[in-house]
């Protein structure tokens, strides 16, 4: 059985929600109280037994490379200051997976940065996580997909409970359960709103597939905003082989809008051992003050 080494992670994208803070970095390098948002992205993927990290990139995006490289000058300096843990934890970052970087090239979507892997993917199994998709659980999200397709050895998407008005944001997913939070999908409606929602499970975050969807994207037509769409080969995918939703256990945030970053630098920074207890007392005091 093959194991899931591989993950593709799209960062090509200009991060216009975010301007003007993303206008000379990628928005994938925006923190997340102290480390940037695509280091808590790879860290879940080694977490999960990812060995292979592809990284799908644009002319804008060279700050994220350098992220992921050594820099033996600093760890030099931090040893020289005593920080030794601190350039040990520099030293790891670039370390911790085999880096690839590959330059998006074709039609806007989703579904090009995918097809672009396709020669390092070869024929085998692979993740696909998003660059702008936060989970924080005790399991990491990836892991819980990853463990699905062991069991079935076929696709798997990341799922998430919703509420009426996440009908209207996200894809909603109707199937069948074959065991606790994991469906067999019979399809996904995009956006069908509350009254005609098959479910209160929502599609995104990351998929596990299988290396038959690249000759299905190779055929997929251009679709919404004259863009090549992953989830319409998956479509396609679907009517060929099962796909499994994975209800997954984790926290979810949307990093590609202001508010979604707000969100989780708020709640985790509640959870950080060195600023908990003053941010606390902070917030408390601003919420006194404002009632």
């Amino acid at each position: 059985m093959a194991k899931i080494k591989k993950v593709i992670i799209p960062v090509a994208g200009l991060g216009t929600r975010f301007l003007p803070a993303t206008k000379a970095q990628p928005k994938e390098m925006i923190t997340i109280i102290d480390k940037p948002l695509i280091q808590y992205i790879v860290e879940e993927a080694v977490a999960s037994g990812i060995t292979d990290v592809i990284l799908v990139t644009g002319e804008t995006k060279r700050a994220i490379e350098d992220h992921f490289d050594r820099n033996e000058e600093l760890e030099k300096v931090l040893r020289g200051k005593g920080k030794s843990s601190m350039a040990s934890a520099m030293k790891k970052i670039a370390t911790m997976a085999n880096f690839i970087y590959i330059r998006q090239k074709g039609p806007y979507g989703n579904g090009t940065p995918v097809m672009n892997c396709k020669r390092i993917i070869g024929n085998e199994p692979f993740a696909v996580l998003w660059g702008d998709d936060l989970f924080i659980g005790k399991e990491p999200r990836l892991k819980q997909l990853i463990d699905v397709y062991e069991k079935y050895q076929d696709p798997v998407i990341t799922s998430v409970k919703i509420d009426d008005q996440g009908t209207e944001k996200y894809g909603v997913v109707d199937g069948t359960e074959v065991e606790p939070s994991v469906l067999q999908v019979k399809t996904i409606v995009e956006k069908p709103g509350p009254k005609k929602a098959p479910s209160r499970i929502g599609a995104f975050g990351g998929y596990i597939l299988t290396p038959d969807i690249f000759p299905i994207l190779e055929k997929t037509k251009l679709g919404k905003g004259n863009e090549l769409w992953l989830v319409d080969a998956i479509f396609t995918l679907a009517k060929k082989r099962p796909i499994y939703a994975k209800l997954v256990d984790a926290k979810y945030y949307d990093i590609g809008s202001p508010l979604g970053w707000l969100k989780a630098n708020i709640n985790l920074a509640l959870k950080h051992p060195e600023i908990k207890t003053e941010l606390r007392k902070f917030i408390k005091k601003e919420l006194r003050g404002r009632s």
